[in-house]
């Protein structure tokens, strides 16, 4: 086997139990809700080594980086894109393209096209904290790279 890294897509119910406590140890990290690995490591019940032999092997799929486009479906309201590029700005995403359709009935859609190698948000909340800005009605993922 070659010393090129490969990923396969696996179903997380199938692997050992201490591949899910590894993500979960890494959120905890990762989001300061435990301050050190230490500390989140006792907290979801591994030990250190575990954690430090798998921490960059283990992930949750919606981290894998790269580009992502959004299609945003809006009302027609005044500073929503601001609010939009608001919570992209605060999940660390960069904005390679912005198309703003000419609103229809008072309903535009914005397509975002992003780069998500600095994301530090997992993919499913940053869709979730953009359809709860007020105006947005859908949020949904056109492709990802």
């Amino acid at each position: 086997m070659d010393a090129q890294k490969r990923f396969v897509l696996v179903d997380a119910n199938v692997l050992p139990e201490v591949f899910a406590k590894v993500l979960e140890a890494k959120l905890l990290a990762d989001t300061g809700e435990e301050k050190t690995v230490l500390s989140a490591v006792k907290r979801v019940g591994i030990s250190r080594s575990a954690f430090y032999k798998y921490r960059d092997s283990v992930f949750p799929f919606t981290h894998i980086q790269g580009v992502l486009t959004l299609l945003a479906v809006v009302v027609d309201m005044r500073g929503i894109l601001s609010e939009i590029l608001q919570k992209l700005s605060d999940a660390a995403c960069s904005v390679l393209t912005i198309n703003q359709g000419i609103p229809i009935n008072g309903i535009a859609n914005i397509t975002i096209t992003l780069s998500t190698d600095a994301m530090n948000v997992p993919l499913d909340r940053l869709i979730g904290n953009l359809t709860r800005i007020g105006g947005v009605r859908s949020v949904k993922i056109l492709a990802k790279q």
